[in-house]
């Protein structure tokens, strides 16, 4: 992990004000929820979930269960907020709350030879659960209440104990990597892990941490080697790598919003004016040399055609280079334009 990068990728991130935008806080919500049910199979977008909760709009295509999760999510994630907000100690039965409130309108009644229990309500599973690989099972139902005591005990004592931005956030991914390993519940385990890990990121004052959907694979594996390994480095150093990429897109997408015609000297001296889209392709290749054409169009928000016809524009003016195929190969930037600012 760079943890130089980080800060400053943080420090950029505020003193550009990105934090302190209209609507900020409800649409990086908004971001947060979707790619965390996306994660669970949800195909609700971003947009269709705008119109859910804002106007109460539901989205053609798509499975009430799907819409009930997102919205119970929500639910619960302001439920966590107002939590956050009051600096309440972590016990088991807010931890069931959030749970309850999680998987209100999706959670599940099970009958067992203990007897009966619901995840609509938050209850504790009383049965156990397979890992789904390699035949390995999660934690003993009956050792959960002990562990989820230890757990909130651990938390607590942390949450007193650090106080620097990288401690925090490392805190709030062992929280995050110990809780969905008791998996206390038959169901929303996964969703109520990466709501702890905000809801502490909310306390302190960090910008909240989003698993994005299309990392899904790489997230799960994370998980698998730091419970084979007992080695917590492993999840947190991906969630550093993870929340770093983060903020460099956004970083990106905002500084491309914003940006009016730049001039850029070409290797003449010769001032050459560049679009705002332009600019921003640029930025986002000092990024990631190797992104693809793609790549820039999804995140940008236009068609490849349009990407190609700017990509060929920099390519004239003696801006930009191509090396090596567009699948494998990379870009360079061949005018010493600096850094961004």
């Amino acid at each position: 992990m760079d943890e130089k990068l980080l800060i400053e990728l943080i420090t950029k991130y505020k003193n550009l004000g990105i934090d302190k935008q209209i609507d900020y806080d409800k649409f990086y919500l908004y971001s947060i929820i979707t790619h965390s049910t996306a994660i669970e199979g949800s195909t609700v977008t971003e947009i269709e979930n705008q119109l859910l909760f804002d106007q109460g709009i539901s989205a053609s295509g798509r499975s009430m269960n799907e819409q009930l999760m997102n919205l119970d999510l929500k639910a619960a994630y302001e439920k966590a907020v107002v939590y956050a907000k009051e600096h309440r100690g972590i016990s088991v039965e807010i931890l069931k709350k959030l749970a309850g409130i999680l998987m209100r309108n999706t959670g599940s009644e099970y009958n067992t030879s203990l007897g009966s229990f619901s995840s609509a309500k938050g209850d504790l599973r009383l049965l156990n659960v397979s890992a789904g690989f390699e035949g390995k099972s999660y934690l003993n139902y009956s050792k959960i209440p002990a562990a989820l005591d230890d757990f909130c005990q651990w938390l607590n004592d942390a949450r007193k104990t650090y106080t620097d931005t990288l401690s925090l956030y490392k805190m709030s991914f062992d929280a995050h990597y110990k809780l969905v390993t008791i998996h206390p519940w038959a169901d929303g385990n996964g969703r109520m892990a990466r709501l702890l890990m905000n809801m502490l990121q909310f306390e302190a004052g960090l910008i909240p941490s989003i698993i994005k959907k299309e990392n899904k694979v790489k997230y799960i594996e994370s998980l698998i080697q730091t419970r084979e390994s007992g080695n917590l480095e492993i999840f947190s150093n991906f969630m550093f790598e993870e929340h770093t990429s983060n903020l460099k897109e956004r970083i990106a997408k905002y500084e491309l919003s914003s940006a009016e015609d730049v001039p850029v000297n070409v290797p003449v001296n010769v001032p050459v004016k560049i679009s705002s889209r332009q600019a921003g392709i640029i930025d986002l290749i000092r990024i990631d040399s190797s992104v693809t054409t793609d790549d820039l169009a999804r995140k940008i928000c236009v068609s490849s055609k349009t990407i190609k016809r700017d990509i060929a524009v920099l390519k004239q003016q003696g801006i930009l280079l191509r090396e090596g195929s567009d699948k494998k190969g990379k870009w360079i930037i061949s005018v010493p334009i600096g850094p961004i600012d």
